[in-house]
């Protein structure tokens, strides 16, 4: 699978953000609340869509299952100015149905679109999320919120990349800047 400079990237910060959120001070897993508290912040955050999607797109971690694997992996080949788009990817995802709302939220930005397509390529990235059985979601919603919990899939289920993907320099450089909008917005710099 060929992964574009720029998802690679985007991959290494998006793991850091996820991690980042996993647990507290004393070592406790807290990535649910976390997630939950950021996802009531959607409203906020749009404001960070372009500048570091990474860090928005958390509130979808677990939101999606894909239905085509080669879909996903042609998005991955691509560059930030030429991703595929999200009509026509959606076709290829399963949308939890307990962020259908939020999705819906974010196609109202004008770079919501956008968003979610690179959104959904950093969750197929990391494999947080199975294939849907026969193409289509079989319901049991409660079984839906549940699945959002961070639980390690096996092996078999990740599709991750090698360290030969990552390029450190630039996911410096994309983690400076977010550092910088962060500290413009009135938040501490983490050191």
């Amino acid at each position: 699978m060929h992964v574009s400079p720029f998802f690679r990237n985007l991959r290494t910060a998006y793991l850091a953000e996820l991690d980042d959120m996993r647990q507290d001070s004393e070592g406790a897993n807290v990535l649910d609340r976390r997630l939950a508290e950021r996802r009531k912040e959607i409203g906020f955050l749009v404001a960070m869509l372009e500048l570091s999607p990474e860090m928005v797109a958390v509130v979808l971690h677990k939101a999606f299952q894909f239905r085509s694997g080669p879909a996903m992996e042609r998005l991955l080949a691509c560059e930030a100015g030429n991703l595929t788009a999200w009509d026509s990817l959606q076709q290829n995802i399963v949308i939890a149905p307990w962020a259908q709302a939020t999705v819906q939220q974010l196609r109202k930005h004008p770079a919501g679109d956008n968003f979610l397509s690179v959104a959904a390529a950093l969750e197929y990235m990391v494999g947080s999320t199975r294939q849907a059985a026969g193409g289509a979601d079989q319901g049991d919603d409660a079984d839906d919120v549940d699945a959002e919990h961070d639980d390690d899939r096996d092996d078999e289920e990740r599709q991750p990349l090698s360290a030969d993907d990552l390029d450190d320099a630039d996911a410096q450089t994309r983690e400076d800047a977010r550092a910088d909008w962060m500290a413009e917005q009135g938040f501490d710099r983490k050191e």
